[in-house]
């Protein structure tokens, strides 16, 4: 089967940080349909001049003490690509499946102190920021990861043959920035992450999430378990769906990606109709969920970095946004492992370095899952 280069509305995020938007079937196309998930914080600013005089102080500042930080400029110096110096900018987006604190009883298993890239995006905003891509890496593509520095100064060998996911386990945002730069050629220009514990309550603070089923979903390993139908999906459920990958389709990290996709949708979808604009406090907690659920780079750590950051984004429409999967192939030698297609996958590098479309031959003819369609806004 072929993971073809399609449009998308939206950017996932799986976690994502806290934007979303989209409607079902308005009257008239709302400017803001295709922003990005991360428009969200962007709202904030409103939320902060909506509540006004003295309060909008403390709120601010609340915020803005609300937002981690890492300086991946520092741990990673000067060995990296350059800036692409076209007006275009790659964002790398995490979802972290750590087991430890809030997170624990969420993502399942055990405790053992240590922290994965559960789900990995990277976000080329295009020059004049009207397009965007977004390619996927799967958590199981077996890659060569590069020597790398962490955030607090630890130096980490290079290794061979290890799970994408491993980078971030290993030397956290600093170590995954390292391994996607050195996959892709291309310089990542900021960095967000989000957590599990997070997600959920950002799902939950917005109300659900109204998606469609076409069939049954049952997996007890991401306490998943929907009948064929409609449905709001609280924040556990929601967190289930974009984890799950054994109550559906062949099991694989690929279907997973498939439905994180279109939960995307239907999570721009709620985030427009639920009108956080019009309540203050509906946006004021919203925001407050937003800004203590994502890790950002340095450059991003603080409420008004973050508003210019979106605010520049505002022109981005559905039919502007394209969604693939970074090329792949089974691994003949563990069929729960994927390998990245190298000559395909520099065809994706390439035209994002070149600020171009990503060519429908890239994604022909490479492995992908069987989730497709399974979820609907």
């Amino acid at each position: 089967m072929s993971a073809e280069s399609t449009p998308e509305p939206g950017i996932p995020e799986s976690v994502v940080t806290g934007p979303r938007s989209t409607g079902r079937g308005g009257r008239r196309k709302a400017r803001g349909r295709g922003r990005k998930v991360l428009r969200v914080t962007a709202w904030t600013a409103a939320g902060v001049v909506a509540l006004g005089g003295i309060g909008a102080g403390y709120v601010y500042f609340k915020l803005n003490g609300n937002i981690r930080s890492v300086d991946i400029d520092q741990a990673l110096g000067a060995d990296r690509p350059g800036k692409a110096g076209n007006g275009s900018e790659n964002i790398l987006v995490l979802g972290s499946d750590t087991r430890s604190g809030g997170n624990r009883a969420l993502g399942g298993g055990i405790d053992d102190g240590s922290a994965r890239s559960d789900t990995a995006m990277i976000v080329h905003v295009h020059k004049g920021h009207r397009r965007a891509s977004v390619v996927s890496v799967p958590r199981d593509t077996l890659i060569d990861r590069p020597a790398c520095t962490d955030t607090k100064g630890g130096s980490h060998p290079a290794a061979s043959g290890v799970m994408f996911n491993s980078a971030y386990s290993t030397g956290g945002a600093a170590c995954a920035v390292k391994t996607v730069e050195s996959l892709t050629g291309l310089r990542m220009d900021h960095y967000l992450e989000v957590d599990f514990a997070g997600f959920q309550r950002l799902i939950d603070d917005l109300g659900g999430v109204p998606v469609t089923t076409t069939r049954a979903i049952a997996d007890p390993q991401s306490h998943l378990d929907l009948k064929a139908g409609t449905h709001t999906l609280d924040g556990r459920q929601a967190l289930g769906l974009v984890r799950t990958r054994h109550g559906v389709g062949d099991g694989s990290d690929l279907g997973r990606i498939q439905l994180q996709q279109a939960f995307v949708k239907a999570l721009l979808t709620q985030v427009r109709e639920v009108g956080v604009l019009t309540s203050p406090k509906k946006l004021y907690d919203l925001a407050d969920t937003a800004t203590k659920t994502v890790t950002t780079d340095s450059e991003l750590g603080s409420v008004n970095a973050l508003v210019d950051f979106t605010d520049g984004l505002k022109g981005i429409r559905s039919s502007r946004m394209t969604m693939v999967t970074m090329p792949v192939r089974y691994d003949p030698a563990d069929p729960n492992r994927v390998l990245m297609q190298k000559a395909k996958a520099q065809l994706v590098w390439d035209a994002l370095k070149n600020d171009r479309r990503i060519p429908r031959a890239a994604t022909q003819g490479t492995a992908t899952g069987e989730a497709k369609n399974v979820v609907s806004p």
